[in-house]
Order: structure tokens, then sequence, then C-alpha cells
């Protein structure tokens, strides 16, 4: 494994960790601002969130189990790249079927979303800077 593996794993533990927090936070606040309407939104806002970030950490964790195989490259990359394909499909997707729904708060949705990337930005940030990475490449046999 490379030596960004454990940087990774722990970039998701804490992400998944604030992505539970967050779904009881804004279900909390969606419920106060708009009763069960606002929980759902609230609720499916932070859960989308943390989902988009266990993908993109999870393939890049899943991609790196190649890095012994010549295609590594290829693999790491379709992999990615794929995961980011199922976000952008699943987001329109999800957009397009929640659109006008009278059982969901759309705002308190938005917010829940756009706090769960803020955080999961925040806590990649403080996960990269706290790691110790060493400045020369991984060592080959």
């Amino acid at each position: 494994m490379p030596s960004s593996q454990p940087i990774l794993l722990r970039a998701l533990k804490w992400g998944v960790l604030a992505s539970l927090a967050l779904i009881v936070i804004f279900g909390v606040i969606g419920w106060f601002v708009s009763g069960s309407t606002g929980l759902v939104g609230g609720v499916l806002g932070a859960a989308f969130a943390g989902v988009f970030l266990a993908l993109t950490a999870g393939s890049i964790t899943f991609a790196n189990r190649f890095i012994e195989k010549d295609f590594y490259v290829a693999a790491f990359f379709g992999i990615v790249m794929g995961a980011w394909l199922i976000k952008i499909v699943a987001f329109i997707v999800a957009a397009v079927l929640l659109r006008d729904q009278p059982w969901l708060n759309p705002t308190i949705l938005f917010l829940g979303v756009v706090a769960g990337v803020i955080v999961s930005l925040v806590i990649d940030m403080i996960v990269l800077t706290r790691s110790r990475l060493p400045i020369v490449s991984d060592p080959r046999d």
C-alpha cells in the first residue's frame, strides 16, 4: 500500500463520524425550522454529503489496492473517475426527483449538503496537515 493509505483511511473515518453527527444536527435543526419536512430535508442533505465523501475517499482507498499491478495508473484513474461520474449522476437524479416533493424542505436539504461539503473539506485539511508523509516516494524493491 502507498504511504498515503493511512491518511485516506483516517480522513474517511473522521468524515463518516462527522456525517453521522451532521445527520443528527440537521435533523434537529430541520425539525425546529419546519417540522417533519425540515427533518427529512436535514437528514437527507447531510446523508448525501456523507455518501459523496465516502465515495471519493473509498474509491481512492480501493484503487490503491492495485498499486503492485502494471495497470495501476489506468485502474486508479478509472476507479476514481468512475466514482465521480456516479456522484454526478446520483446528484442530478436526486435533484430532479426531489425538486418538487411536498414532504421535503429543499432549503434545509441544500444547507445540509453545503454544511457536509464544508465539514468534509475541513476534515481533509486537518487530517492532511497533521499527517506525516515522506517527501520521497514509496520505496521499491
